[in-house]
């Protein structure tokens, strides 16, 4: 089981979709609920994990929805998963 750390900026962006009527929360916490379980191994290959480059490198990404994003840093030594951001493509690469 991991521990979900979220970083300043993925509250705020959280905030900012709960606003939104297009966001599913529950979807969301399902992904968060998969990734503590069992992290990246357990997300499901239609939502295309993958690791990112760039200034993100080193980080994980998943699609929730075809344009909505959570990307997070898995730690495997102490089992630690830091939420990065959340949002749209256009959001999160800017």
């Amino acid at each position: 089981m991991y521990s979900l750390k979220e970083s300043t900026q993925f509250k705020k962006d959280l905030k900012k979709l709960v606003k939104k009527s297009k966001f599913d929360l529950e979807l969301t916490f399902d992904v968060l609920e998969i990734l503590q379980i069992s992290g990246v191994k357990g997300i499901p290959s239609e939502m295309k994990p993958h690791k990112l480059k760039g200034n993100y490198k080193n980080n994980w990404e998943c699609h929730i929805k075809p344009d909505l994003l959570i990307i997070w840093f898995e730690i495997e030594e102490n089992f630690t998963i830091k939420l990065v951001r959340i949002g749209s493509h256009s959001e999160l690469f800017k």
